[in-house]
């Protein structure tokens, strides 16, 4: 097992084959350019382009085509125009509608999902590392929508800031104009130019279009594939600036469960943001309160590990890839979910942004008060980042989690978990076009015993065209790897997994594409007595996906399981009789998904499995109906429901999730969201009620009601029996929450 960082290291040298043989610009940024220029002339941000400046300013040319084809300029024309003043970018749009009829929008909820709106976007690459960047969108409805780029293709939607836009809607085009404030990007200091694209989505044509080209496989954020605003003088220095953000909360609670009485609350804290230069700033929290934050999405758990759930907390959010992308999905050093949830956050501090052109770093620091048996405790981690070659990059970081106070009360033999060090270098590789991506990383745990197997470490590379995408991967995991403060799904294994999609793209008036898949997932105990390594998962999958002109979509899957138990497990996680450990079980399950065109107000995503399932079987449904109410809300309805049969004396179970979620949004500034699940898996129904006013950018009034009761029997208990009565109430609160964000 020690050979695996060796064949990492082997392995890595190879991959730097296409970054470095490719050409060391992005593929856009010399033949598509617009200028900018400075103005000292007022800017109304009306959504009229009557001043003139708009007369003035270079105009974009004709957009591209990126889906269903990514050949030709698009049908419905685009023209986008910029300018600026000492303190915000202006941008110019106007968005021509060759379609008559209604255009569809999902609601005026800031945050919309993009293919589910006709909408425009702005992505800026202001670091010029085809990476790193910053995303402004605005629906032909008004809603805004913002993120922070990373890994050059994703984009974080919860990262918030005060930006200005308006929309006015025509028969024939709609036209919208933004400002967006220096103070809310991040850029070198000197630059004269930015990557830029610009992106629109009109959903009557089934059209996206970008000013820029793209390949249609990859997505419309892609900063690979920006082209070149060109300033005419260099940026200038931002200089010292800071935002605060006080807020104050009001909060009455009950636990019907402990017969307490009415629990009464007040707090208060602030948040500050300090820019200590163009490319660097400064986050600071007092106290910080997270009881807005919208309620997770429960899910049925019949897994063998820990679920996942995302970070939603805007803390936690800016410069937040330096520490999130950390790792892969299911081996992450740090995980800032794991703070401030069981305990409250005393203070915290981010200091993040970049270090020159190639260098990025993040460091953060926060501290937990005792809560109960919770230990208070500090979490501090360190990330350093230097970009190589065109846009990969290699990263070094270093996690401490160590218990503060009182510790002696901690039992002498846990005494070595007081603290818990993590330290790794990582590679990420990423080719100019973006066909070539890849990751190789070590870590080391620090903490407790060091002769145990305490190291984790992978390699994953891919490659993808318009026709194939294929990728490879392996990992290693010590069984005495521990990560206090991150996310490790398993532990003490080799994992080997890997896959091919090929796409057909057929001349046709009904079909995009269509194509085979294929994923395998292997793992191995690599500390078996009886051999080298021996199996212990399997997972063959092999599909069939269609995808159709009117943005209806299907796959048609086959999947083979092997599992060994390494320990006792029941299927239901029910409570049940456990399968020992020891025992494998091998099975074969069929499936279909499809998806329905979301233009439409009414759509739905409907999956059926059934099958083997360890030693009995498995009914498997699911589906999400939606429907729209535009522009001011929407309906949706979540529900996975299990049958599964197993032999007695084993638990057979019926589990059944539902979701239905009310979403209205009665002008851009006043929301209204119902949320309620119920999961009889863990026998508890949810209620949760959110009132928001934006009463002023990024300033909110936040009214939240949450409720959590006993789920009604609807099958029957699955272990015959009935412990209370349906809707008994478990616990209530309420919450008012009032915060100002003060430039």
């Amino acid at each position: 097992m020690y050979k695996y960082p060796i064949l990492l290291i082997s392995v890595l040298l190879f991959s730097t084959w296409p970054s470095s043989n490719g050409q060391d610009v992005a593929v856009n940024r010399d033949k598509y350019r617009i200028s900018i220029r400075h103005t000292d002339k007022a800017v109304h941000i009306d959504g009229i382009l009557d001043e003139e400046v708009w007369t003035q300013a270079e105009a974009t040319g004709p957009f591209q085509r990126v889906t269903p084809v990514d050949t030709g300029f698009a049908t419905a024309k685009t023209e986008v125009k910029l300018t600026y003043d000492k303190s915000n970018i202006y941008v110019g749009v106007i968005c021509y509608d060759p379609t008559p009829g209604k255009r569809p929008v999902e609601s005026l909820r800031r945050d919309y999902t993009f293919m589910k709106n006709d909408n425009f976007m702005i992505f800026f690459d202001t670091y010029n590392d085809q990476t790193n960047g910053f995303a402004f969108g605005i629906s032909a409805a008004g809603a805004q929508t913002e993120g922070l780029q990373y890994e050059g293709t994703k984009v974080l939607y919860s990262w918030d800031i005060k930006w200005r836009s308006a929309v006015k809607n025509y028969d024939d085009r709609w036209v919208t104009e933004f400002s967006i404030p220096f103070r809310s990007v991040r850029y070198s200091e000197g630059d004269t130019e930015w990557g830029v694209n610009f992106g629109r989505q009109d959903l009557k044509l089934n059209e996206k279009s970008a000013w820029a080209p793209m390949p249609r496989q990859f997505p419309h954020c892609s900063l690979p594939f920006t082209g070149t605003l060109v300033w005419d003088k260099p940026m200038d220095k931002a200089g010292l600036r800071f935002s605060l953000i006080p807020y104050a909360t009001g909060r009455v609670t009950k636990d019907y469960s402990e017969e307490t009485g009415t629990d009464w609350k007040w707090n208060a804290g602030i948040d500050a943001k300090m820019i200590l230069s163009s490319s660097l700033n400064l986050d600071l929290t007092v106290n910080p309160d997270y009881s807005q934050v919208e309620v997770d999405r429960q899910q049925t758990n019949l897994d063998r590990y820990e679920l996942f759930f995302p970070e939603k907390r805007q803390f936690f959010l800016e410069n937040s890839d330096l520490f999130a992308s950390l790792g892969t999905d299911n081996v992450r050093p740090f995980f800032s979910r794991r703070i401030g949830l069981e305990n409250p956050v005393i203070a915290g501090a981010r200091l993040s942004g970049n270090l020159g052109k190639r260098w990025r770093i993040g460091i953060m620091d926060i501290q937990t008060d005792k809560e109960e048996d919770i230990y208070a405790a500090n979490y501090m981690v360190t990330a350093l980042q230097r970009q190589v070659f065109s846009r990969s990059n290699i990263s070094a970081f270093f996690i401490n989690r160590q218990l503060t106070g009182d510790t002696e009360s901690i039992p002498w033999g846990m005494r070595d978990f007081r603290i818990n060090r993590i330290a790794g270098l990582e590679y990420n590789l990423a080719s100019p076009d973006n066909r070539w991506t890849g990751k190789a990383y070590y870590h080391q745990n620090f903490s407790g015993d060091l002769a145990i197997r305490n190291s984790a470490s992978a390699l994953n590379i891919t490659r993808s065209t318009q026709y194939l995408t294929a990728s490879l991967n392996q990992a290693f995991t010590g069984s005495g790897y521990n990560a206090e403060a991150g996310y490790i799904r398993r532990k003490g294994y080799y994992q080997l997994n890997g896959g091919f999609q090929y796409k057909f793209f057929p001349e046709s008036k009904t079909i995009i594409s269509h194509g085979p898949a294929l994923k395998l997932d292997t793992y191995f105990n690599p500390y078996s007595s009886l051999s080298l390594m021996s199996l212990t998962d399997r997972e063959t999958q092999l599909l069939y996906n269609i995808e159709w002109l009117n943005k209806s979509s299907m796959s048609i899957d086959v999947r083979e399981t092997f599992i060994e138990l390494l320990s006792p497990f029941d299927p239901t996680n029910t409570g049940g009789l456990k399968l020992p450990a020891g025992d494998d079980f091998d099975w074969t399950e069929v499936g279909a998904t499809y998806s329905s065109d979301n233009r439409k107000m009414f759509n739905f995503v409907l999956t059926g499995r059934y099958g083997g399932y360890f030693n009995g079987n498995r009914l498997t449904l699911s589906g999400e109906i939606n429907y729209r109410v535009q522009p001011y809300g929407s309906l949706a309805l979540t529900t996975t429901y299990y049958d599964i049969d197993l032999p007695a004396p084993y638990n057979s179970a019926k589990l059944m999730l539902i979701g239905p979620r009310f979403d209205f949004t009665f002008t851009d500034k006043l929301f209204f969201t119902s949320f309620i699940q119920y999961n009889n898996q863990i026998d508890n129904m949810n209620v949760n009620l959110r009132f928001q006013w934006r009463f002023a950018p990024v300033s909110d009034l936040f009214i939240v009601y949450t409720q959590n009761s006993f789920a009604p029997d609807m099958f029957g208990k699955y272990n015959g029996n009935t412990l209370h009565d349906n809707f008994q109430v478990k616990n209530r609160g309420l919450v008012v929450k009032l915060s100002y964000w003060f430039n």
